[in-house]
């Protein structure tokens, strides 16, 4: 069949809006005709080409749609079924799987990064016949697109699906990186930076584990209310304060005759940009004891630089983290369920809709900041 999907052919380029030919699913593969993609951070760290993969491919991880076909074998969904999809497909027979970790598979990573299905091959083909490889396994800037089974997640058909998009990434990410990780608890202080998808849900969770006081840290000032309204007690514009300076002052540090502070610090700072800087800085946001969370992705090319010493003798720690460390088909239902039934802002999060056509625009105003929570891309 015939798709229309944003292409990346080289790093640093434009997508490119190509009519592809989709072969039909194989076994234990489905076809889903897409709805809602969000546009998150890690697709413009792919186009700036800051995370080595594999290309021409066909971006996007953050999608939703309805079951158009099934191949042979798939018994966890039929037709006419509301899903969203996970970039991560935990193999099941990994050492990291065998020990509950499915969120960092090597059995399938390969695969992952050579924007291959499972069984080591693509179902894409652009007009000259030439393979097209699948972005983190969903390819969500697509019409439809064909994944693996354990790849989708149902849905309940009354759940809109552009927030069943978000359960893809951001909203799991966020959530699983202050529970799962972070292990936040009632009292906590806690600091973020980066008020993106990501940042706010994670911005979010701490608000409702009752941590405080929460401050939201972001280069612009623009998404202050926004910040506000997922729970912050406090706001910092990073482009006119220093935030490590408001934060110990804030959280019990006493200034010297010298300007410097003494003690200090949140419990758990967490870096939700991948920005070298910000991570700097949130390290020495920390207390003793403190934890710095790191769900946000570096350039590959990119090194923070950190002083170590008070990273030993305040035993501090420090928290690599992908996709919130979460079990894909346990809690991204489990968040579903809570975001019918709590207050999870997720109308809130999407702030624009754009099309297909307009991503590259879009990718622009990532760069320029100007993005606030998600912009959603909507193919209807």
């Amino acid at each position: 069949m015939k798709i229309k999907a944003a292409v990346l052919r080289e790093p640093n380029k434009p997508y490119t809006i190509e009519e592809l030919e989709l072969d039909p699913p194989q076994e234990r593969e489905v076809l889903v005709r897409y709805k809602h993609t969000g546009y998150c951070r890690s697709d413009y760290h792919l186009l700036k080409g800051e995370i080595p993969i594999m290309m021409p491919l066909v971006a996007g991880h953050e999608a939703a749609g309805i079951v158009e076909a099934i191949g042979p074998g798939v018994t966890k969904v039929k037709p006419g079924d509301h899903v969203g999809v996970t970039w991560m497909i935990p193999c099941g027979k990994c050492e990291q799987c065998y020990r509950g970790k499915g969120n960092i598979c090597s059995g399938n990573f390969g695969n992952f990064l050579q924007g291959m299905l499972l069984d080591g091959t693509s179902r894409m083909k652009d007009a000259n016949g030439e393979m097209v490889r699948h972005g983190n396994f969903v390819s969500g800037f697509s019409t439809a697109n064909v994944i693996p089974e354990d790849g989708v997640i149902p849905m309940p058909k009354d759940f809109p699906l552009d927030q069943a998009a978000l359960m893809g990434c951001c909203v799991p990410t966020g959530w699983g990186t202050v529970c799962n990780s972070a292990k936040i608890q009632p009292g906590d202080s806690v600091a973020i930076w980066g008020m993106g998808g990501v940042g706010l849900n994670v911005l979010r969770a701490a608000a409702l584990r009752h941590a405080n006081p929460i401050f939201a840290i972001d280069l612009e000032s623009s998404k202050r209310d926004l910040a506000m309204e997922f729970g912050a007690t406090h706001f910092i514009d990073n482009s006119k304060e220093d935030p490590v300076r408001v934060i110990q002052l804030a959280t019990g540090g006493v200034e010297m005759e010298d300007g410097t502070i003494m003690g200090g610090g949140v419990d758990c700072a967490f870096e939700a940009i991948g920005d070298s800087g910000a991570q700097t800085q949130a390290y020495w946001s920390t207390n003793i004891g403190g934890k710095l969370a790191l769900p946000g992705i570096t350039p590959h090319d990119e090194a923070t630089s950190l002083n170590l010493m008070l990273f030993t003798l305040h035993q501090k720690s420090l928290l690599g983290n992908l996709y919130g460390s979460i079990s894909t088909h346990i809690d991204i239902p489990r968040i579903t369920r809570m975001a019918q039934t709590h207050d999870l802002k997720l109308d809130k999060l999407i702030s624009e809709r754009f099309k297909l056509e307009d991503i590259n625009d879009v990718a622009d105003a990532m760069g320029r900041r100007e993005i606030k929570g998600r912009w959603m891309c909507d193919f209807d």
